[in-house]
């Protein structure tokens, strides 16, 4: 627990990804109408039915505020959210949707056996030969994150979704991560082992 709690401290000052205290304070209220157009994708609970899409319920509200603005102003692309980021006017808007998503429960997933000791391995433990970082770093030993560095819960997300993103990641086709810190994570990582955390993930759960 000691060795976490340090790596947390360095991932967190390595972060330019902290919170913007200028960030509006959304209404989940107000995010339950304006967030209406997310539900055909994301469920209507924050659940995808597709598990090619991430399950937004339960996700940080700030890391939720900030992947919108990003799909807007295309520091990360993605030809279907950014025409869906686009119709969402203000920041405010934003804010407000990021809420409600956020005070939704993330249903619970299951991993598959099989998948479940590599996967975990090298979420808790990285890969010291080939030099892949123990996951938990950054998104804690139950996978649920740390809202103050914008790091991502993971726990629950959808398997294709997460092999997906970590694929990205290691392609640079996405890059909208802090200070390229999953690119450095995931350029080492195998097909293997992505589809192996990608399945321990979903199994975790608060």
């Amino acid at each position: 627990m000691k060795k976490w709690i340090v790596s947390v401290s360095v991932a967190v000052a390595m972060s330019s990804n902290v919170v913007n205290s200028a960030t509006p304070v959304g209404n989940p209220k107000e995010g339950q109408t304006k967030g209406a157009l997310c539900a055909g994708c994301h469920g209507p609970d924050g659940n995808s039915p597709n598990p090619a899409w991430p399950n937004l319920a339960g996700q940080h509200s700030n890391y939720l505020y900030k992947q919108i603005m990003d799909f807007k102003s295309q520091a990360r692309q993605d030809p279907m959210m950014s025409a869906q980021a686009a119709v969402i006017q203000t920041p405010q808007d934003v804010a407000d949707i990021s809420a409600y998503f956020a005070n939704l429960t993330m249903a619970k997933g299951k991993a598959k056996p099989e998948a479940v000791n590599l996967g975990g391995q090298i979420y808790r433990g990285g890969n010291l030969t080939t030099g892949v970082a123990a996951c938990t770093g950054c998104h804690g030993p139950t996978g649920m994150g740390i809202p103050q560095a914008n790091f991502p819960r993971i726990a629950g997300q959808n398997v294709d979704y997460m092999i997906k993103a970590l694929k990205d990641f290691r392609a640079g086709t996405r890059t909208n991560g802090p200070n390229g810190m999953m690119r450095g994570v995931t350029a080492r990582m195998t097909d293997a082992e992505m589809e192996a955390v990608a399945e321990f993930v979903h199994g975790l759960s608060e």
